[in-house]
């Protein structure tokens, strides 16, 4: 339901409505090619986009944060997923297994007074991103889109004593396209601070040079489609098994790199 305005409007306190917070920033195009396995590449643009949102998943709130990178994958334009921090547990290792969603836990924030905008990420006690701004208003209406979103599925091969050097189900990549309407969009004046973090340490491997965006957007879910889009050499990819997901930045032949 939406007000005269054309508002998302509904039962008061129903989390259906929340909006989800896009933010994107400008990094070192280095930066975010350092971080890709060999066959993903870095995108038209050194871009990286955080998602902050609350959402029901299947039938009670998930407060998450999706982090990702501009990158291409077979000749097609779309974002590598580098995590998705949540706050419910149920829901990290069924997607990992299931689809390679790369999961992790975290504690979100996020919330609006009038038109304020807060929100602050925290994993294991670090703060690692904050963001305070206000809305300006409504903004145009943008057209249906497509995004395209690039996972990874793997397994490594059982082994005792030492890093797995091969793999039980080598790495693919998994294809997640989904089909976007916008029944509403707000922009956003204010300021996203990266904070230092052993665990997620956007400051140093991807430092913000220039905030680019911010928004309030509600979206409308036309379509989505997952399938496994081709696989990746598995040796080449084997230091990047521990990359990101789960707090492993970045990962290294001889294992995860811990904080």
């Amino acid at each position: 339901m939406t007000t005269e305005t054309g508002a998302p409007q509904g039962n008061p306190g129903d989390i259906v409505n929340w909006p989800m917070l896009k933010i994107v920033y400008r990094t070192d195009p280095d930066k975010i090619a350092a971080l890709l396995p060999p066959g993903i590449s870095p995108g038209a643009n050194p871009h990286v986009n955080l998602t902050i949102y609350n959402f029901p998943v299947p039938d009670e709130p998930e407060y998450g944060i999706v982090t990702s990178v501009d990158a291409d994958f077979d000749g097609v334009a779309g974002e590598f997923t580098l995590g998705y921090g949540i706050d419910q547990e149920s829901a990290i290792f069924v997607s990992q297994e299931t689809n390679g969603q790369p999961k992790y836990p975290c504690t979100t924030e996020f919330y609006r007074l009038g038109p304020q905008i807060k929100a602050r990420c925290i994993h294991q006690g670090y703060t690692f991103v904050e963001f305070n701004g206000v809305s300006t208003g409504p903004s145009g209406p943008r057209e249906p889109h497509q995004q395209n979103e690039w996972w990874l599925k793997y397994s490594r091969a059982v082994s005792v004593g030492g890093p797995a050097t091969d793999f039980d189900f080598p790495p693919h990549v998994v294809r997640v396209r989904s089909e976007y309407g916008t029944a509403w969009r707000e922009e956003v004046e204010g300021t996203l601070v990266l904070r230092d973090s052993p665990w997620d340490p956007l400051t140093s491997l991807l430092p913000m040079r220039e905030q680019l965006e911010s928004y309030l957007w509600w979206p409308t879910f036309l379509d989505r489609e997952m399938t496994l889009a081709g696989k990746l050499d598995p040796q080449a990819f084997l230091p990047f098994t521990d990359t990101i997901s789960g707090s492993r930045w970045p990962g290294t032949n001889g294992g995860p790199k811990r904080g």
